[in-house]
């Protein structure tokens, strides 16, 4: 059996370097990251700095960062094999690795001071936030009313903003804004303009406040309010050198590397789970046995493990595929839907599992159940993902109002 379990673990795909990776944030995630979310999740407490600091001298920041740049300069391959694991531990500190590896291209600055902090982005001590999110505009990011009007070589932002993470702890904040028709930018399209901030602090000019969340805790996801903030005009702020009015689009490109992390995460939190169960199911004694002895129990955690391999497998076809410059909407859209639905399942599976211990805050699998829940919405709902999918399948629908 123990030859069966290290067969499916070593699927062609894991080279040796990508097994030293993942064996690495393996390791760093049991002995550094478990032990610090069981302690703070249960008090909503922030992720302390100095795991974010461990992070970055391990690389995890700029696993997609060029070399020459300071970074490891590997794909997403790589960057979600190391967010699986993390995940494993605390789905916050999967996420905040993006905010280097996915943000590198919109750090503001031009020239060697940009470089410079590229350079510090990869080591996790110069981070960012996305600011795309609306009270009235999630999934439809071009119907964004933030305005962002040009005033010579400043944007001046002015408009409310929803859901933007680590708003507080980020040295600049990505603002998707809709191009004020009154300035010098044009009428029409959108743009992102990187604020820079003191690390702790909100813009000058923005104000805000955490929303209060279920889950999702090792950081505060604020809500956000920009009255007349100032930012330098940039290059960097053209998506892609694409031009002004195209950010929405360029977001949206930017979306499939986020749905596979966010698959990726949805598999360490089912994993996550789906070991502790175990563990509990061999110590759990019931009827003068342990309960792993039952089948019901047994079937369980036989169809956990086997989604969780399924949804594993698909995550890295669709890597393999991103780094192949082969990937489109559909593969990055079906991995992230298929393992959304599937942490929620296998996580809910595992607290049934632990029974009323599944339901307080001294086992993690609450935690994971909570945060899984998460990943059917954010980078797209699930029900968004049906859409992408069945477009690209069947066409557009023939009648108008039909999504």
């Amino acid at each position: 059996m123990a030859d069966d379990a290290a067969a499916l673990d070593n699927p062609g795909y894991l080279t040796p370097e990508r097994v030293m990776i993942r064996d690495l944030a393996r390791d760093f995630t049991h002995a550094e990251v478990l032990p610090v979310a069981n302690r703070l999740d249960p008090q909503k407490a922030d992720m302390p700095r100095e795991l974010i600091e461990k992070m970055g001298d391990l690389g995890f920041f700029g696993i997609l960062i060029p070399q020459e740049l300071g970074g490891l300069g590997l794909g997403a391959f790589e960057y979600c094999l190391v967010a699986e694991e993390l995940a494993r531990g605390w789905m916050s500190v999967a996420s905040i690795i993006a905010r280097g590896n996915s943000f590198y291209r919109s750090i503001p600055g031009e020239g060697p001071e940009r470089e410079a902090k590229i350079r510090a982005m990869a080591q996790g001590r110069y981070l960012g936030a996305a600011s795309l999110s609306e009270p009235s505009t999630g999934s439809d990011l071009s119907s964004v009313s933030c305005l962002a009007r040009r005033e010579g070589d400043e944007w001046v932002i002015t408009g409310s903003k929803y859901w933007c993470t680590f708003a507080d702890g980020a040295d600049f904040i990505s603002v998707l804004c809709r191009i004020d028709p009154r300035g010098d930018g044009g009428g029409s399209g959108t743009v992102s303009v990187s604020v820079e901030k003191p690390k702790g602090e909100l813009p000058t000019g923005c104000t805000g406040a955490p929303i209060p969340k279920i889950g999702y805790f090792g950081w505060k996801t604020w809500e956000l309010r920009f009255d007349q903030v100032r930012a330098p005009a940039r290059k960097t702020e053209y998506a892609s050198g694409e031009g002004e009015g195209r950010a929405a689009r360029s977001v949206a490109f930017g979306l499939s590397l986020a749905r596979a992390h966010t698959a990726a995460r949805s598999i360490g939190l089912a994993q996550g789970a789906l070991e502790d169960a175990m563990a509990y199911a061999k110590e759990r004694v019931q009827f003068g046995q342990p309960i792993s002895d039952f089948q019901a129990i047994r079937f369980k955690i036989a169809t956990m493990a086997t989604e969780i391999q399924a949804a594993r497998q698909l995550m890295h076809h669709v890597c393999n595929e991103i780094d192949a410059g082969r990937a489109g909407r559909i593969e990055t859209s079906m991995v992230k839907l298929f393992a959304a639905e599937m942490a929620e399942r296998v996580t809910s599976e595992a607290l049934q599992i632990l029974g009323g211990a599944g339901y307080t805050t001294l086992h993690a699998v609450e935690r994971y159940w909570r945060d899984a829940r998460l990943t059917k919405i954010f980078e797209g709902t699930s029900e968004i993902q049906q859409r992408i999918i069945a477009d690209a399948l069947l066409g557009k629908p023939t009648i108008r109002g039909s999504n």
